[in-house]
């Protein structure tokens, strides 16, 4: 039994492409796709490419489809106003099917694998879709949150792999597909007999074309940022320090 877990995928539908071509190479069982697969270029074809998936396919919900949806809405949101341009755009993009889709997302998903026994899988941390933690982040502070779960969880949402103990809990972070930071190809996380965090190349200069052809408004910016290059590693540990759980109020 070998499971994929794809994560923060980001509207980057060249980066998915190259994935998903590869899952199908090594014969994967069953995909767990970990949230946000939007905002970003792609939104209604991400979602439509994720659900034509024939495999047994796990769909959770992240905090850019929690976001997406609720700023039409009129619901409360903590995404800062220069971002609302692009969430408002993305959500234009999606039908009604495709946004009772998100709507309808779980939170987390358990499974059972022969190797490894039981695993949870959720965005950011079992607790919410918006926790932020790295790996440099203090034990202690961490404890609490996993103590009731299961022997592994795979989470996502900072956009960096990282395989650890937390407790008794091993904790992994499968990384990004679309907007990967400290790499420039997508992340994403084999599971079979043990946990196989990998990189998939894509063709940046065809993601370039196909992202600049697109109505995206933050097209450039993305381009620039996530595909042409990309946030270094010990960029992104600073910035999220004062953010990550035990640091954030």
């Amino acid at each position: 039994m070998q499971v994929a877990a794809i994560y923060d995928i980001h509207g980057n539908l060249p980066a998915l492409e190259a994935v998903l071509k590869e899952i199908d190479s090594i014969g994967v069982d069953r995909i767990v796709v970990g949230g946000d697969m939007i905002p970003g270029p792609f939104p209604s074809e991400t979602i439509n490419l994720l659900r034509s998936i024939t495999l047994p396919t796990y769909f959770l919900s992240g905090n850019g489809e929690r976001e997406t949806i609720a700023l039409l809405e009129g619901k409360e949101t903590n995404v800062p106003k220069q971002f609302h341009d692009e969430l408002i755009w993305n959500r234009r993009q999606l039908d009604s099917a495709q946004r009772d889709f998100i709507v309808e997302l779980a939170s987390n998903v358990k499974m059972e694998l022969p190797a490894l026994g039981e695993i949870m899988f959720c965005h950011a941390t079992p607790r919410n879709d918006t926790d932020i933690f790295t790996k440099n982040t203090a034990v202690d502070v961490l404890v609490p949150i996993f103590k009731d779960c299961p022997q592994s969880v795979v989470c996502g949402h900072t956009h960096m792999p990282f395989d650890r103990m937390i407790g008794n809990v091993r904790v992994l972070n499968a990384g990004s597909v679309g907007m990967a930071f400290g790499a420039s190809d997508a992340q994403w996380l084999l599971i079979g007999d043990g946990f196989e965090l990998r990189n998939t190349s894509y063709d940046k200069t065809d993601a370039i074309k196909r992202i600049q052809a697109s109505e995206y408004p933050d097209a450039d910016n993305f381009i620039k940022r996530y595909v042409a290059s990309h946030p270094s590693e010990s960029e992104m540990l600073e910035l999220f320090e004062s953010a990550s759980i035990g640091n954030d109020n």
